[in-house]
C-alpha cells in the first residue's frame, strides 16, 4: 500500500453551497469550517502528518470585498476559539503566503504559529494569500539574491513550503478539475482526485474512500 504522509485539499464550493442551501455565500463559508475541522481529525486518525488547506488565494482578492471581510472575521475567530484545542490534540499550524493583511491578522497568525510550534501529531498548512506562480518566482529572485544555481533542490528549499514533503494526494471538491495556482511546484507527481461534492457536503467517508483508492493505486514516477 502507498504511504501518504500529506494530503493536499482544495475546499471549493463553499459559495455554491451557501447560495444552494441559505441564499448566501457566507452562510456556504461558515458551513465549511465544520468540514474542516471533521477533515483535520480524520487525518490525525489516518495517522497523516501534514495536511495543507487551500483558504484564500492570491486571486481571491477580487471577490466582494464585503465578502473578504466576512471570510477574514470567521478565520479570526476560528484561530481564537480552536487555538487551545489545537494544542490538546499536538497541531502545529503554519501559514504559507504572504501575511499582508490587518494588523490584528497578522499578529493573529504569527501568534497561532509560534503557539504551536512545538506540536507534532499533525502540521496543517492554511494557505491564505497564496499563489503557486508567485511562490516560484519568490524562490527564484531569492536564489539570484543569494547567488545561488537554479536548481530543483534549491528551488524546493526556498518555497513557502520548505522541509514538508510534497503532497502525495490533492483532493478538489466542488466538481471542478483544474489546480487553480495551487502548489504547482510541489503538486508534479501528486495523485489527484476531484470529487463532485461541495465542501461543506464533503464527509469521512468520502475522504475515507480516497485514501483507499490512494493506497491501492499503483504509483510509477515514470518507470513502468
Amino acid at each position: 500500500m502507498n504511504p501518504l504522509n500529506h494530503v493536499a485539499i482544495i475546499m471549493d464550493g463553499n459559495g455554491r453551497w451557501g447560495i444552494k442551501n441559505k441564499n448566501s455565500r457566507n452562510a456556504g463559508h461558515k458551513a465549511g469550517l465544520k468540514t474542516v475541522e471533521l477533515i483535520i481529525k480524520n487525518s490525525i486518525d489516518h495517522n497523516i502528518k501534514f495536511l495543507t488547506l487551500y483558504a484564500f488565494s492570491t486571486e481571491n482578492w477580487k471577490r466582494p470585498k464585503k465578502e473578504i471581510n466576512y471570510l477574514f472575521s470567521l478565520l479570526e475567530n476560528f484561530l481564537k476559539n480552536k487555538l487551545i484545542n489545537f494544542n490538546k490534540h499536538n497541531i502545529k499550524l503554519k501559514i504559507i503566503g504572504k501575511k499582508n493583511f490587518s494588523k490584528n491578522l497578522n499578529n493573529l497568525l504569527k501568534k497561532s504559529e509560534s503557539k504551536t510550534k512545538n506540536n507534532t501529531k499533525i502540521q496543517v498548512n492554511l494557505a491564505l494569500n497564496y499563489g503557486a506562480k508567485s511562490e516560484i518566482i519568490n524562490a527564484v529572485n531569492k536564489l539570484n539574491k543569494q547567488n545561488l544555481k537554479i536548481t530543483e533542490k534549491n528551488i524546493s528549499s526556498h518555497l513557502y513550503t520548505k522541509n514538508i514533503p510534497d503532497p502525495e494526494l490533492l483532493i478538489r471538491t466542488g466538481n471542478t478539475k483544474r489546480l487553480s495556482n495551487f502548489l504547482l511546484w510541489q503538486l508534479s507527481y501528486s495523485e489527484i482526485f476531484f470529487e463532485k461534492k461541495l465542501w461543506p457536503d464533503f464527509n469521512t467517508n468520502n475522504f475515507n474512500k480516497i485514501i483507499r483508492k490512494y493506497k491501492n493505486l499503483k504509483r510509477n514516477f515514470g518507470s513502468i
